[in-house]
């Protein structure tokens, strides 16, 4: 994509060009008046559940540079790490777990993306500033969700929002400009009174390819925008009905896949409705409906110069397309120490392709449909206060899934097409609060089974030995899990930590080699798919001192471990140890800050395995980096953020990372470099 060069060198120039618009203003909670919040680096303290759920302001700028995607910003969160693919649209994992493990929402539904090797993963999709509040609830522990996720459920949120006759408007707005013409723009406004309002939300960012440590390019441009419109009507202060309706696009270029993203068009609308205090008991009723369309387009042609490999000999497309239906309906009721949330939900998906050519466009094509998605389910999740001190929780969930095969293939071949499981989940927790040691605990158990996703049963080359074909050669996927945590704040010192343990039965392990694939474009290794025995176990923790009233420092770490206990080797695709030092000097006007990453080496890999987007190529190195921030309070309303990411322009590139593509000029199972020297401003204005 053709924009101008700006390699910003230095700061100043990143200044003068974000000083023409305007950031968001971040208030902290804790006081009525408006002061001037530090620049996120770790946003990794649990603020729920003694530790369990993880809250974070996803408005407020972070370290490194701030998100261009969801996946992005979930980095910011201890536990979290993220598949490179180049510049965007990562693919995040949680615990080394991925894909359908991690339960990703927006305002309370579920938008899976269409492409077969998850280009455009759900992630991609969101812009993290157009949000309110991020919400991660680790583990398996919670049941109010479709298809549970056993490794976390991230909830992105939006509030409805609450204007008055006096001031019947507000807004923010956002620009930030960085290093390699990183440009993005981001307004929320709305308009309206105490029963009605109108709620725009619009984001754009843009972006050349960086250069590494070294100096060499990496293939990473992209454009990306999105524009959220919101009707609301709050008749009064018990019920709230929202009509939403949204449409995005962008394009990307990756070094680490042979195709780039050439459209991640989407489409959604939905409807939500919220009624408060209904009786003595019934304290909430919502219910919500939402309809996405994601039609994605990859090629290899159109963002780079096509060059003929053994792999791709011709200029190829492919345009893959999911249609997604979900509902909900749940309802609070409260009696005095209890409370119970019950309701029901359901998610219907449609999947479809075509491809085409330079010579025959995919566009005079006819989708075919090749996967049709259908689940129900009930839940009620129970918490019971025991004292000031002490509370249970726990829950129950059932979901029945089918899954039908609509491939030609299949049909030819007389294979079963349909697929049809009922899934038990539950969980319970004791959360406790030690007044005497200024500490809280928790500890829970939590049992999913989960069905194997769209892209384990038909992205794989083939299942469990001796089965026909992926779709009925793996089994669905059990996992039990032990998630406890601690938290202590006491005068200047507060730490805390989440650990867990887990026994997965009939884990979806990915075994990549050279497959013939009738029908497909070759690709070089492939994924098939089987089933294994695994244990994980890891955990998060951190410690934070305030040495002044001014200046603050935090420590924080995370590890996870996985074993394949069927073969007796390492989980593939695990982040190694990770410690961040997040060191903050706060003054009335301005704050300082630094962030030094350490990641440590990883030698527990097994090699060509992984997961449907990434497998482990070879060990990896450890490496360390340092970034700086700053914020400037300019006058109400308005703040000043700027930093600079990898200030020693080291070059080094993640465990969790794509072998570069060769279409690009890097040798097989090549790992290319992350950004190097990196400056960015952000200013902005909240009104």
């Amino acid at each position: 994509m053709a924009q101008p060069k700006f390699y910003l060198q230095p700061v100043a120039a990143a200044i003068c060009v974000a000083g023409c618009s305007a950031t968001v203003f971040a208030e902290q909670q804790t006081t009525t008046v408006q002061t001037l919040a530090p620049i996120v680096v770790t946003a990794h303290q649990g603020n729920d559940a003694n530790g369990l759920i993880v809250h974070a302001d996803p408005k407020q700028p972070i370290q490194p540079i701030p998100a261009s995607d969801g996946a992005d910003y979930l980095q910011s969160i201890m536990g979290f790490s993220s598949i490179k693919n180049g510049g965007t649209n990562g693919d995040v994992t949680f615990r080394g777990m991925f894909g359908s493990r991690i339960k990703i929402l927006a305002d309370g539904t579920e938008n899976l993306g269409a492409c077969p090797n998850r280009m455009d993963a759900p992630t991609s999709y969101i812009s993290p500033e157009s949000y309110d509040r991020i919400s991660v609830i680790k583990g398996p522990q919670t049941v109010q969700y479709a298809n549970t996720g056993s490794a976390a459920t991230v909830i992105f949120e939006r509030e409805p929002e609450k204007l008055s006759d006096d001031k019947n408007y507000r807004g923010q707005a956002s620009v930030l400009a960085g290093s390699y013409g990183r440009l993005d723009h981001n307004i929320e406004t709305a308009v309206g009174d105490e029963q009605k309002y109108i709620r725009l939300n619009a984001n754009r960012s843009v972006s050349d390819s960086y250069k590494d440590g070294d100096g060499n390019t990496v293939p990473s441009d992209w454009e990306r925008w999105n524009a959220d419109v919101a009707l609301g009507w709050t008749p009064d202060e018990n019920t709230w009905v929202e009509l939403t309706g949204g449409k995005a696009n962008g394009e990307a270029v990756y070094a680490g896949r042979s195709m780039d993203g050439s459209q991640f068009a989407r489409e959604s609308l939905g409807l939500r409705v919220e009624k408060k205090n209904v009786t003595d008991v019934i304290e909430k009723i919502e219910a919500q409906v939402n309809y996405s369309f994601n039609d994605h387009v990859m090629d290899n042609f159109s963002l780079r110069e096509f060059k003929p490999d053994g792999m791709m000999s011709m200029p190829m497309a492919s345009n893959v397309a999911r249609e997604t239906l979900n509902a909900r309906l749940a309802v609070t009721q409260q009696w005095d120490k209890l409370q119970l949330i019950s309701g029901v939900d359901s998610q219907n998906n449609e999947h479809s392709t075509r491809e085409g050519s330079l010579m025959t466009p995919y566009q005079d094509q006819v989708r075919n449909k090749d996967m049709k998605f259908r689940s129900y389910g009930a839940f009620g999740e129970l918490s019971y206060q025991l004292s000031e001190q002490n509370k249970w929780v726990g829950g129950v969930r059932v979901d029945q899934v089918n899954v039908k095969d609509l491939r030609s293939d299949s049909v030819e071949e007389g294979y079963n097409r349909e697929l049809d499981k009922t899934l038990p989940s539950a969980f319970i927790r004791f959360e406790k609060q030690h007044p005497e040691h200024d500490a809280k605990t928790y500890i829970g158990v939590g049992y999913v089974e989960r069905m194997p996703d769209y892209w384990e049963l038909f992205s794989t080359a083939h299942g469990n030995p001796g089965t026909v074909n992926s779709f009925n050669g793996i089994d669905t996927e059990k996992t039990l899990q032990l998630d406890l945590g601690y938290q202590h704040e006491h005068g200047a010192l507060n730490s805390w930590v989440s650990a867990y343990a887990g026994l997965i039965n009939d884990y979806v392990l990915m075994n990549y080699h050279m497959h013939s694939m009738p029908g497909m474009m070759s690709h070089g290794k492939t994924a098939g798919a089987k089933n294994v025995d695994a244990t994980i176990a890891g955990a998060e923790a951190g410690v934070g001192y305030q040495f002044t009233d001014r200046l603050q420092a935090d420590v924080s770490a995370m590890y996870a471990w996985g074993e394949n206990t069927s073969d007796n080797t390492p989980l593939p695709q695990i982040s190694p140890l990770e410690g961040r030092v997040n060191l903050r000097y706060i003054q009335d006007k301005y704050t300082l800050g630094a962030l030094w990453r350490v990641v440590d080496r990883q030698n527990r890999i097994s090699v060509d395995q992984g997961n449907i987007v990434g497998y482990d190529l070879a060990e990896s190195s450890g490496f360390a980096t340092l970034s700086l921030n700053g914020t400037y309070h300019v006058r109400d309303g308005v703040d000043l953020s700027v930093g600079v990411d990898n200030v020693f322009d080291k070059s080094y590139s993640e465990h969790l990372n794509k072998a570069g593509s060769a279409g690009f000029g890097f040798a097989a199972d090549e790992q290319f470099n992350n950004i190097g020297r990196n400056y960015w401003a952000r200013i902005g204005l909240k009104f």
